[in-house]
């Protein structure tokens, strides 16, 4: 049976020792109290409801996965979720990071952000179901008129009810503009909505009382493409004036997804049928108003495989240390026995690497992103919030796509390191694989969240958002490349921005005069910039380990082995994974032209 350990040293090193987070709360009136005692306590017992609570759940879940009644068109969620939902309602922990003018305790993002890293690392099925909740909750508290703010918000922030986005149609995907459910104005203000949305998460279950779904539809009247989507507020159950659940809504379940992973969440086929519906922000702009629940949503799909890489390489590292195969290729490493751990090998033990700097780094960006969003939203500076906002669009599609993608290798390589035992369900490593492949495809392709970086967020303003993150990188490297013990660090970091630089106007001046350019490099620039923003996290935690190790040193006590297994996973990741972008690079220099004149090899 598998096992998880909340990382909470970790965490706690991100938090306070990387980035200090108590001081840079201090500059955020609704946070300058939060000392790094109440994070810690908060996280302590996140971390025991997640190991003990819905991590038992995750083998059953995934094998019973959900049972959809096609006559009442209900949808039961596995044995045991409804409980453990309950529980989690009771403890409080959908209202964390809330606002308390609707009933959250108003802790930073920052906080919610490592807790629900353990919840995915635990159970992602269960997790999505109040996870969607935290974007249908940011999108209402953004753009809903005070009505709606007043009638669901309290209902989201508490977890009574849940939350959902419906997007997708069967004829369009990520294009948006293709869709076609309608919305129909009605005398009384409200709309009736008619269509079909699909690869709905957590689209109906037993958990809570009342979904919340936000969905996209146009308007008789609207314009075509994507300029002419609303947005609209579509409950489960009708509410009243006065916050009391109604008749049934006109939206319901017609099927559910049978999905290669993530079993225990229901993705369902949802129908809406003359749903009543009321407008969310100004008709025919419901993108800007979804945008806001879209990019929760990629952040939080980041975090799920980010979860998922810390409690592979658990499992993976606890079965190295105990399985006996061959002996070591240097000697004999335990003679009391008829072979050696397989850790002692050294594929196995760059597989354990990859997956734990993947992790610790993965974590790093995370959190970093959500310290960004609490100063986006919270700081008194205009300029500091605008800079937050800008910094947060740039990394986004870097944490989605990099963070999934490393998450696919990492959960992968940890399926290995079990040999033919991985792929035995009842070790639960074949499960993390199949969870973390999903999570590379929805919200947005990794390939789309790799057009949305170069294009957009790069190329679109002239590179002038990764010039304001290069920007860090240089503070480092001209604060530090003096010190010869992080010059192994330093130095990479140094070159590869250069050449980022370099390759980034190259691919630019090719893409003014073929667009296919931005389309052939997207992938590849993406992992690039990546590995540029890991590297950076990555060089900053050797920088504070190496003062720790210095300051032990000095007081003539020994060193505190977190801090040495901090700076050997920094040089593993500068020596052994950094080094990817050199092919990457090259393969963008490549250009179209090999992938595009393929009409005959494609006939």
């Amino acid at each position: 049976m598998p096992v998880y350990n909340p990382p909470l040293r970790d965490m706690q090193f991100v938090l306070h020792e990387l980035f200090n987070v108590t001081d840079e709360l201090k500059a955020l009136p609704k946070h300058a109290d939060t000392d790094a005692d109440t994070i810690n306590a908060v996280l302590e017992e996140g971390g025991k409801f997640a190991a003990e609570v819905i991590f038992p759940l995750n083998i059953s879940g995934d094998t019973q996965g959900c049972q959809l009644n096609r006559d009442t068109h209900d949808v039961k969620a596995p044995d045991g979720f409804k409980a453990a939902y309950a529980q989690y309602v009771a403890g409080g922990w959908p209202s964390l990071s809330c606002d308390p003018d609707f009933g959250g305790q108003g802790l930073p993002f920052v906080v919610n952000q490592c807790f629900y890293e353990m919840l995915n690392s635990a159970n992602q099925a269960w997790t999505m179901y109040p996870g969607l909740s935290h974007g249908a909750y940011e999108a209402l508290h953004a753009h809903g008129t005070p009505e709606q703010k007043a009638l669901f918000l309290p209902k989201l922030t508490s977890g009574e009810w849940t939350g959902t986005m419906c997007l997708t149609e069967p004829h369009c995907g990520t294009d948006l503009g293709m869709l076609r459910t309608k919305a129909e104005p009605q005398a009384d203000g409200s709309y009736r909505i008619t269509g079909q949305k699909i690869f709905i998460s957590a689209g109906e279950h037993d958990l809570a009382a009342n979904i919340v779904h936000l969905v996209l539809a146009r308007l008789p009247d609207a314009p075509p493409g994507s300029k002419g989507i609303s947005l609209f507020l579509v409950p489960k159950f009708q509410v009243s004036a006065d916050g009391q659940i109604g008749e049934r809504n006109g939206i319901y379940c017609g099927g559910l997804e049978h999905k290669m992973g993530i079993h225990g969440n229901a993705t369902c086929q949802m129908v809406l049928d003359g749903a009543v519906g009321t407008l969310v922000g100004q008709p025919n702009k419901g993108l800007a108003a979804m945008f806001v629940m879209m990019n929760a949503a990629r952040l939080g799909v980041g975090n799920q495989s980010l979860g998922l890489t810390e409690v592979a390489y658990q499992n993976a590292l606890a079965y190295a240390k105990d399985r006996v195969q061959m002996r070591s290729l240097t000697g004999v490493k335990a003679p009391g026995k008829p072979a050696d751990p397989i850790i002692v090998h050294p594929e196995v033990r760059r597989a354990l690497m990859t997956a734990k700097a993947y992790a610790e780094g993965g974590r790093a960006l995370a959190c970093f992103c959500a310290l960004l969003l609490d100063k986006e939203i919270n700081h008194p500076d205009e300029t500091v919030r605008a800079e937050a906002a800008e910094m947060v669009a740039l990394l986004t599609p870097i944490v989605k796509a990099f963070t999934t993608d490393n998450a696919w290798q990492s959960t992968t390589e940890c399926q290995q390191v079990f040999g033919g035992h991985g792929y035995i369900k009842e070790w639960g490593m074949e499960q993390f694989v199949r969870d973390a492949r999903i999570n590379m495809i929805y919200e947005g392709t990794n390939a789309i969240q790799s057009l949305d970086l170069l294009g957009r967020k790069v190329l679109g303003n002239q590179g002038a958002s990764l010039k304001k993150f290069g920007k860090l990188v240089e503070q480092l490297v001209k604060a530090e490349m003096a010190n010869e013990a992080m010059g192994e660090f330093i130095k990479p970091l140094a070159d590869l921005g250069g050449k980022l630089t370099q390759l980034t106007g190259e691919v630019g001046m090719k893409a003014m005069s073929n667009a296919d350019e931005v389309g052939a490099a997207a992938v590849d620039y993406l992992r690039v910039v990546g590995h540029l923003v890991m590297g950076y996290f990555w060089a900053r935690s050797a920088q504070v380990a190496l003062a720790k190790l210095a300051e032990a040193e000095e007081a003539a006590q020994r060193p505190d082995p977190f801090y040495q297994a901090k700076l050997q996973t920094a040089r593993f990741y500068f020596s052994r994974m950094m080094p990817e972008t050199s092919t990457l690079m090259r393969r963008i220099r490549a250009g179209s032209e090999a992938l595009m004149d393929t009409e005959a090899a494609l006939a």
